[in-house]
């Protein structure tokens, strides 16, 4: 359950123009694009050294355009599956420290398995809560509540995923949006047509699955993606026309299950060969794109895009029906880097050094500190967490990238925690430098990995490099010690 995100800074909260004329000075829009469930080479942009056979697959120009005009991060990472990325995106703490660490739909109900050998923690399965009260829940202040707060208008639109359903994460204004469009407990549509009202009911799937608040679009010929760019287009517009700065969190349902052909776009794909699940798939990122698109050509129209930031990133790699983002190995849900390395591109005219790329490693609990600092907004000093994220604002213009900041944020450890047995045993993973450590807490094995010479993971290092293993392996142990993690229980 993945996703893609931009971001666009101008504001939205009305502010007296005497003239009528947009304020010069206004602090920047937000727009966090976000994709779900989108692989490091699901797109026409090469984010590796050199081009692949998925990038002349896939038809995605205006991530090209948006990498010609921005900085592209070819190192950027998320958690291996939605919620915990998305928790993190709202909260700029670790996976490993917020503990939902495991996508939520159902309250109290985990999608954990049972194993005979081990057993996932008592973690927060009804995922992130804006104040103490709700059982099995983290309490944190979230990033649109900040910026509300500051005085930008809060837009949601699109997949939420924040929490169960019926607890408070479920809805986005709980947690600060003032406008929520599309966005429930649920982690992927009920279908993506229109003329199936968003609703699982015609495969006779759970209804808890079904988008709310689209109903206008009940009956039509119109495809999810397509409807919720409109619907958040409407809300831009509002903003434009009262000169208000606004935070867009455009979060995209595309490309998660259920897979349904965007039929827009079929006929590009009728002589690549593609199998139907590929072509359906390619189709419904070509849609996505085509909605990235829509929002760049509003902000030209607007003369908004000189003060807008847009960060395009998703949520976690392709799932493992989808073909292998080779040269990384794994998939969604998977320690590997198939499963949390991630497009990202960040465009903010003025502050982004076009068509440049970025090979800093970053991780999405920083998007909350970039985006707080990109507008200008001082974290509350009785902020609930503790903040892992580090802002990369630095890493945007080439001439910063000898600071300090740039220098803290590259010399620092990423972390991954995933005490679950859903879809694979648990595990928990380091990267340091070019390094990168996994631990199985099933077999307690380790496995490592030198990232520069060995992209794909192919060949473990853990006997040729011993010291190097017993110092990531202690490392994770005390990172994950320190944020409180919660841990697997391994059963006699």
């Amino acid at each position: 359950m993945v996703g893609v995100l931009a971001i666009t800074l101008s504001a939205c909260q009305s502010q007296p123009n005497q003239t009528n004329q947009p304020n010069v000075t206004a602090p920047p829009n937000i727009i966090v694009f976000l994709v779900d469930d989108m692989g490091w080479q699901d797109t026409s942009v090469p984010f590796h050294t050199e081009a692949t056979t998925l990038n002349s697959i896939y038809r995605t120009p205006n991530m090209q355009r948006l990498a010609e005009e921005g900085v592209m991060f070819t190192q950027a990472y998320a958690s291996a599956v939605c919620s915990p990325s998305r928790v993190s995106l709202m909260t700029g703490m670790n996976a490993a420290r917020h503990g939902v660490t495991n996508w939520t739909l159902r309250f109290d109900q985990s999608p954990d398995p049972k194993r005979k050998n081990i057993q996932p923690p008592d973690w927060p399965l009804n995922g992130m809560a804006p104040t103490a009260g709700t059982e099995r829940t983290v309490v944190a202040t979230a990033l649109p509540q900040i910026l509300s707060d500051a005085g930008y208008k809060t837009i949601h639109v699109g997949k939420a995923h924040f929490g169960s359903a019926g607890a408070p994460g479920a809805d986005p204004q709980n947690l600060g949006f003032d406008v929520n469009i599309g966005g429930h407990a649920a982690g992927g549509p009920g279908s993506y047509w229109g003329k199936k009202n968003f609703s699982a009911a015609w495969r006779n799937g759970a209804r808890i699955w079904d988008v709310p608040g689209l109903e206008p679009y009940h009956g039509q010929d119109i495809y999810l993606t397509e409807a919720l760019t409109r619907e958040a287009i409407k809300e831009l517009d509002h903003c434009a026309d009262e000169h208000q700065p606004f935070f867009l969190y455009m979060s995209h349902y595309a490309i998660h299950a259920p897979w349904e052909a965007d039929d827009r776009y079929t006929s590009n794909y009728a002589d690549a060969g593609l199998s139907e699940f590929q072509t359906k798939y390619a189709t419904m990122i070509e849609g996505m794109d085509k909605s990235l698109g829509d929002f760049m050509t509003w902000l030209d129209q607007k003369q908004l895009s000189e003060n807008t930031l847009v960060i395009f990133m998703t949520d976690n790699g392709q799932p493992k029906q989808a073909p292998p983002n080779l040269p990384l190995r794994g998939s969604k849900l998977t320690p590997y880097e198939g499963g949390s390395r991630v497009p990202m591109i960040v465009r903010w005219p003025g502050h982004t050094t076009p068509a440049t790329r970025q090979s800093t490693p970053v991780i999405i609990e920083d998007f909350m500190p970039t985006i707080l600092a990109a507008a200008d907004v001082a974290l509350p000093n009785n902020l609930p967490q503790n903040i892992d994220g580090i802002s990369f604002l630095s890493l945007l213009d080439t001439t910063q990238i000898k600071s300090s900041s740039a220098n803290t944020i590259a010399n620092r450890d990423l972390i991954w925690h995933f005490p679950h047995t859903y879809d694979g045993p648990p595990y928990s993973a380091i990267r340091r430098g070019d390094w990168k450590l996994i631990y199985w807490y099933a077999d307690q094995r380790t496995e490592l990995y030198n990232l520069a010479d060995d992209i794909g993971e192919r060949t473990d290092r853990s006997q040729s490099h011993p010291q190097i293993k017993i110092d990531l392996a202690a490392a994770l142990h005390q990172q994950l010690i320190g944020r409180n993690a919660l841990f697997p229980q391994i059963l006699k």
